[in-house]
C-alpha cells in the first residue's frame, strides 16, 4: 500500500514538471517565431527553406542556426556529412569490405529533424515520395532509401537559399 502512495506522489510531481517544461517549450518556440518575423534576412530564409517539401517550422530554425544563416561556408555535401546522411564506403586498404554506411559522428538532433521531414515527404505524392518508392522497387533497403530522401532535402534547402527563391515543384510530363 505504501508503494502505491509513493508511485502516485511521483506521478503527480512528474506531471507538474512535464507541464512546466511544455510551457517553457511553447514560450521559446513563440520567441523564436517572433525573432524570425522581426529580422528581414531570417524571414527570407524561413520562407525559402519552409517551401521545401517536408520541411516545417521546427526544422527551419535549426538549419538556420547550424549554418549560421548560411554564412559559415558549409556546402550541401558538407551539411549531409555533418548530419550523418552522407554514405561512406566501408573499406580497408584496397578491398571493399561491405555496404556503404553513414557516420555515427553526426549532429543527432538535426538528423532526427531531417528524418521527420523525410517521413513527412514520402507520405505525399510529391517527387520525393515517388523517389522513395522507386528506390524501394529497385531493391534498396527502406532506411537507405529514406536516407537518400534526407540527402535530397538538404540539397534542396541549399539550392533554394543559393537561388534566393522558394522551391518550385515542377511536374514532369511523360515524353510523347
Amino acid at each position: 500500500m505504501e508503494r502505491r502512495r509513493s508511485i502516485s506522489c511521483i506521478k503527480a510531481n512528474t506531471a507538474k514538471s512535464l507541464e512546466a517544461i511544455a510551457l517553457d517549450i511553447k514560450s521559446v518556440t513563440k520567441a523564436i517565431r517572433q525573432l524570425i518575423k522581426s529580422d528581414e534576412r531570417l524571414k527570407e530564409l524561413d520562407t525559402w527553406i519552409g517551401s521545401v517539401v517536408g520541411v516545417g517550422a521546427v526544422t527551419t530554425p535549426a538549419v538556420i542556426v547550424v549554418t549560421n544563416e548560411f554564412t559559415n561556408g558549409f556546402s550541401a555535401k558538407q551539411m549531409c556529412s555533418f548530419c550523418g546522411v552522407a554514405p561512406f564506403t566501408h573499406q580497408s586498404g584496397s578491398s571493399l569490405n561491405g555496404k556503404n554506411r553513414v557516420s555515427h559522428k553526426a549532429n543527432k538532433y538535426l538528423k532526427t529533424l531531417l528524418n521527420m521531414c523525410a517521413m513527412s515527404a514520402i507520405q505525399t505524392n510529391s517527387d520525393l515520395g515517388r523517389f522513395y518508392h522507386r528506390k524501394l522497387s529497385e531493391g534498396k533497403n527502406k532506411m537507405s532509401a529514406l536516407n537518400a530522401v534526407r540527402n535530397k532535402i538538404i540539397h534542396r534547402i541549399f539550392a533554394v537559399v543559393a537561388g534566393e527563391r522558394k522551391y518550385e515543384r515542377k511536374l514532369s510530363l511523360p515524353a510523347s
